[in-house]
C-alpha cells in the first residue's frame, strides 16, 4: 500500500509540474480572455486517458505504471479527465439519463461549490 501511495504521489508531483509549465507556456504565447492553457491541458488529458484505457483493455499493465500515469501524473494534469472518461462510459452504455445528470450536476454543483468557496472570505 505505501508502495502505491509513493508512486501515486511522484506521479501528481509530476503532472502538477507539467500542468503549470504547460499552462504558462501555453498562456504567455496565447494570451486570451479565457484560459487556453487550461483548456489545453484538459484536452490533452482526456486525450490521453483515453489512449490509455484503449490500450488498457488490451494489454496487461503493470498495476504501479497505471496509478503512477493514471490516478497520479493525469490526475494532477487534469481532473477533468476523469469526468470526461466516466461521462463517455456512461453515454457508451447507453445510460443517456445517467450521462446528462452527470453533466448536470458536475457542472452546476462544481460551480455552486466554487461561488460558495469565494463568499466564504468575503
Amino acid at each position: 500500500m505505501l508502495n502505491t501511495i509513493l508512486i501515486v504521489g511522484f506521479g501528481g508531483f509530476l503532472g502538477a509540474v507539467f500542468r503549470m509549465v504547460f499552462v504558462d507556456l501555453i498562456n504567455k504565447f496565447l494570451p486570451h480572455s479565457i484560459n487556453l492553457g487550461t483548456l489545453f491541458v484538459n484536452i490533452l488529458g482526456s486525450f490521453f486517458l483515453g489512449v490509455l484505457y484503449s490500450y488498457l483493455q488490451n494489454k496487461h499493465f503493470s498495476p504501479f505504471l497505471n496509478h503512477f500515469i493514471n490516478v497520479g501524473f493525469l490526475g494532477a494534469f487534469t481532473t477533468f479527465s476523469s469526468f470526461s472518461y466516466q461521462s463517455l462510459l456512461l453515454l457508451q452504455n447507453g445510460s443517456y439519463f445517467y450521462f446528462v445528470l452527470n453533466l448536470f450536476f458536475s457542472i452546476s454543483f462544481c460551480l455552486l461549490a466554487v461561488w460558495i468557496g469565494l463568499l466564504v472570505f468575503k
